[in-house]
């Protein structure tokens, strides 16, 4: 599990910024319908993001994350997985996510995330449209990235897997790079045994090879899942990682 369930983002909230955030349905291009939390700028820069959870789904951490962005003047989308299988959020702590996790495949998240995609492109001001991921949804961002379909501006992944098996049938973002694809902004901890060092350097030679243009950042002793309210030991970690995508969306969406 990425997170305990009282887990929460490490960013406080902007002091006078107003923001609006409110949960909606959106249909995948198989019919299904699912979740998504949204938030909305009152001062929007053009930029938008597609946030892509853990393996929780739609957790509240997920459901705060997007006010954060807002407040940042960047219209920001959380998607749940779980539409298929589950009720639909919020969810109380006892929500077993690993039998729904499984029943998951990468035609079908790609699909919700299409039509996530979509939802963004179509709000007045979204001129340019990131993903951002954590974990499983860290792997996701970095996948959808080298999608050219999805047409986005950049994708930043927080402690994804990048080389060899990830969870159910994710290929590998190491094996899954595209000249020409968007840029990426890789975010991980120095201690995460779950991603060797060895690993990001493969990534990083792929992307390099490719000609992508790229940031792969370790933090020094920081674990998997470093970006955590309650990880007080790590918040010059998280207040770095929180500043490089802020700074990732806007060079890349070139917002002054």
């Amino acid at each position: 599990m990425c997170h305990d369930h009282d887990s929460r983002p490490p960013i406080p909230p902007l002091a006078g910024a107003a923001v609006d955030g409110e949960r909606v349905q959106l249909t995948s291009q198989d019919g299904t319908q699912f979740t998504a939390f949204h938030a909305r700028p009152s001062n929007p820069t053009g930029a938008a993001i597609l946030i892509l959870p853990d393996v929780r789904g739609l957790h509240p951490f997920y459901e705060e994350l997007p006010l954060r962005f807002a407040e940042a003047g960047i219209e920001a989308l959380s998607i749940d997985y779980f539409g298929r299988t589950a009720p639909p959020p919020p969810r109380g702590a006892d929500f077993d996510h690993n039998p729904h996790v499984e029943q998951t495949t990468y035609a079908t998240v790609l699909q919700d995330i299409t039509a996530a995609r979509d939802f963004l492109a179509a709000r007045p001001d979204v001129r340019a449209i990131f993903s951002v991921g954590y974990c499983y949804g860290g792997r996701l961002a970095f996948l959808t990235a080298a999608r050219e379909e999805l047409e986005l501006s950049g994708g930043i992944g927080f402690y994804g897997i990048v080389a060899g098996p990830g969870r159910v049938d994710l290929p590998a973002p190491a094996d899954n790079v595209r000249a020409g694809q968007a840029p990426v902004l890789g975010l991980f901890g120095g201690a995460d045994g779950a991603i060797p060092q060895d690993s990001i350097e493969t990534y990083r030679q792929a992307l390099d090879a490719a000609g992508v243009d790229s940031e792969l950042v370790t933090y020094p002793g920081a674990p998997h899942s470093f970006f955590d309210r309650k990880a007080a030991d790590f918040a010059d970690a998280s207040a770095d990682a929180w500043a490089r995508t802020l700074e990732f969306v806007r060079r890349q969406a070139a917002i002054d």
